[in-house]
């Protein structure tokens, strides 16, 4: 990158803490898929900053840091264009904070200005809390696109590690690849269905073994963030991940394509949980879809006994309940008060089985590699 390209960066950073510090005006999330990177509106009061989605009151380093994270991203194009260009698209949305041009210059008291921007992007964004993603999977046709379009979603997140973790007895070589050609942090683990249930027939409790095992890696490597059980066939808004990172105990938001009612959501009413809605309440105490909730590391690391059951339909509510003491009425509403899907169960179509290849007439072409890949 050039000097020019860094300088107009660290001076549209400077800018952006010297307005951060007024506390005159909102922060809207500024972006488009070719502009910036930013997606919330974050309103600034008398130092502290209250993000609009769950009503949590964080500290002014906690917001700087999430600020730069988002402004640092910019398109390094829109940078060499210049710091007028950069005004302009500003001033294109009435509704976004418009930066005057200011020779000084405040930074937040805890902020301290560092040359090298790589290093600082960097700080910033260790000191975001961790997200830690348990995605189980299983070798089948729509496995490789499923964890392909499922890693360019978390690509966009920072600060996350990837625990991919497959119903298999040894690891799929294919997957292995995809992970290291993501840049992800990553975890590539095996948990095979144990055979007493794989054996049994009816439904079976698909996916179990992984999200235990999942479980079982957090407590031996992580200490701080949250886990969320994200499947590989849902489609995911980065908002969803920016929301769940806060979370102190279990938050919950709602999912969208669920059974014949369209949704699964907490029902909200003047800002309070008072029940929760889906196709198939059978029951449970909680309602909710995999896809619905996430749950701080911290208060997993202090119940030990928690897992989720190997009971078909009751994985979420089991899992929910070995929680306790926890209740439904303190789930941390996000979503903006679970009145947004950030969350899909959009569901990949089953393809058959691809026919074996014709040896005889194919063997030493391209198409052996290629059925490798196809199942």
């Amino acid at each position: 990158m050039s000097v020019c390209c860094q300088n107009e960066r660290h001076v549209f950073y400077l800018e952006k803490c010297n307005a951060f510090n007024r506390h005159k005006q909102n922060i809207h999330g500024i972006c488009d898929d070719k502009r910036f990177l930013t997606r919330h509106m974050l309103t600034l009061q008398k130092g502290l900053a209250v993000p609009t989605w769950n009503h949590e009151i964080f500290s002014e380093n906690d917001i700087f840091n999430h600020i730069y994270l988002r402004i640092s991203n910019f398109p390094v194009e829109l940078a060499s264009e210049g710091r007028n260009t950069m005004k302009e698209v500003l001033q294109m949305d009435n509704s976004v904070l418009k930066l005057q041009n200011q020779t000084s210059t405040i930074l937040p008291p805890t902020a301290k200005v560092i040359p090298n921007m790589r290093t600082l992007q960097e700080n910033a964004i260790e000191r975001v809390p961790p997200l830690y993603i348990i995605t189980p999977t299983y070798r089948r046709p729509e496995q490789i696109p499923e964890l392909t379009r499922m890693s360019h979603t978390l690509m966009l997140v920072p600060n996350l590690y990837w625990l991919v973790i497959e119903d298999a007895k040894e690891k799929t070589p294919l997957v292995t690849q995809l992970l290291e050609r993501t840049g992800l942090n990553y975890e590539h683990l095996i948990a095979p269905m144990p055979e007493i249930y794989k054996n049994r027939k009816g439904a079976k409790p698909r996916g179990v073994s992984n999200r235990n095992r999942g479980l079982e890696w957090l407590r031996a490597n992580a200490t701080t963030g949250v886990f969320y059980f994200a499947d590989d066939d849902n489609t995911y808004d980065l908002q969803i991940f920016d929301e769940m990172r806060y979370t102190k105990r279990v938050s919950m938001w709602p999912v969208g394509l669920i059974t014949k009612l369209g949704v699964s959501s907490p029902v909200v009413h003047d800002g309070k949980f008072v029940g929760f809605y889906d196709g198939w309440i059978a029951g449970r105490k909680f309602p909710v879809d995999m896809a619905g909730f996430a749950v701080s590391v911290n208060f997993l690391l202090q119940r030990p006994k928690a897992s989720m059951p190997f009971k078909p339909g009751f994985e979420e509510d089991g899992f929910l309940k070995s929680l306790a003491p926890f209740e439904p009425q303190n789930i941390e509403l996000l979503a903006s008060n679970c009145t947004k899907v950030l969350a899909w169960h959009t569901q990949t179509k089953k393809n058959e089985p691809s026919k074996p290849l014709d040896m005889k007439k194919y063997n030493n072409t391209n198409l052996v590699i290629l059925k490798q890949i196809i199942v």
